[in-house]
């Protein structure tokens, strides 16, 4: 049984209310859950910051390719698993792990936000659960698809939902770059790509879009890409020091947005917060850093709750806000290691994408 949260719900970013639907081109190419090769991130760390003991109930709040839980399963006697993820291709993997292992799977079909409404109708109640896993961000299966739009490498829609057509009313990237103006462009790139160069590109997406519609991940990747000088095109590099493209901050600026992802995150957390039983762990693994600081000011107590008006507020603010160490002491949450944990030099050559991967481990008090 697949537990679905049937509310539609809509994205409280600042911008969605201006747009306008467009429908440019629509992809349904089936995706086939069979033979996913999926790497989990950081899986070592996880199973010991979890400290999972027989016949406990863990909560997995990003199943994706369910490499977390198939070793958890694996390693751990009589555990239970709640596998929740938002993306219906990753539930429908959970479905098929259900069925191997009876009893021991619960697949949950919504976003964070919706897990409080998911729960009701189980057993699962407030402060029961003994540990929380969230791992981040969008699932390496995501990026894989080209049909999904999240990739700059692989030509396809420019979608991003990361929902799929639960909800064909939610915009895509597509209505993004197509209908917002150049200020809303720009505050977009700013805030959640933390883009440089966001008025430049803001402004090469408009000029470009007068002449043709922004459909596809290729057409996008070579509008931004006309927006910086020759020199720049190769000036950029990831954490590995390998070059890193121009259009990267682009295309996780305008997934953040779509999937309202930091707001997401936040009601993830707050859950986690809520369902976690005294001693019970959370290990959260994040992707960049505006994921990381926010798990961070969470855990250390800090309001967030104007999370949405923050991120758009005067540059000084906000670097005086995420410079500072937090100073507050959570009634919450105790830190397992102070320190974040970050992937072995083994594990980044195996699997590059995990080169920007944290992960924080706390007790709930």
């Amino acid at each position: 049984m697949v537990f679905r949260c049937s509310k539609a719900l809509h994205s409280s970013s600042l911008f969605v209310k201006t747009m306008l639907p467009i429908r440019i081109w629509r992809c349904d190419i089936p995706y086939s859950t069979k033979n996913v090769h999926h790497t989990p991130v950081m899986l070592k760390e996880a199973l010991h910051y979890l400290n999972l003991q027989p016949g406990q109930v863990v909560l997995d709040m990003t199943f994706g390719g369910g490499g977390h839980t198939k070793a958890i399963l694996s390693t751990v006697p009589e555990v239970t698993v709640l596998a929740l993820d938002r993306d219906p291709t990753a539930v429908s993997l959970a479905e098929d792990l259900a069925k191997e292992h009876p009893g021991r799977v619960t697949p949950f079909l919504g976003r964070f936000s919706e897990l409080q409404s998911l729960l009701s109708h189980t057993k699962i109640r407030e402060r029961s659960v003994d540990a929380v896993l969230l791992d981040a961000g969008c699932s390496s299966m995501q990026m894989d698809q080209a049909h999904r739009g999240f990739a700059l490498s692989k030509d396809g829609p420019l979608d991003m939902r990361m929902d799929g057509d639960r909800y064909p009313d939610m915009p895509r990237a597509t209505d993004v770059v197509n209908t917002l103006d150049q200020q809303a462009l720009t505050s977009i790139l700013s805030a959640y790509g933390e883009e440089r160069r966001a008025w430049k590109i803001a402004s090469a997406i408009v000029e470009a879009r007068r002449s043709t519609p922004i459909a596809t991940t290729q057409q996008l990747t070579s509008v931004v890409s006309g927006a910086f000088t020759a020199a720049a095109l190769y000036a950029r590099k990831d954490r590995l020091n390998r070059p890193s493209h121009v259009a990267t901050k682009t295309f996780q600026a305008l997934r953040i947005f779509v999937n309202d992802e930091l707001n997401e995150l936040h009601a993830g957390l707050r859950a986690a917060q809520t369902y976690l039983r005294p001693g019970g762990r959370l290990v959260v693994i994040t992707f960049h850093s505006l994921e990381d600081r926010l798990v961070k000011r969470f855990l250390h107590g800090q309001d967030l709750s104007n999370l949405d008006e923050f991120h758009f507020e005067q540059k000084q603010k906000k670097a005086k806000f995420f410079s500072a160490t937090p100073k507050e002491k959570s009634e919450h949450w105790s830190p397992v290691k102070r320190k974040v944990v970050t992937p072995e030099n083994e594990e980044l050559l195996e699997n590059p994408r995990a080169r920007s991967a944290k992960l924080r481990a706390f007790l709930r008090l």
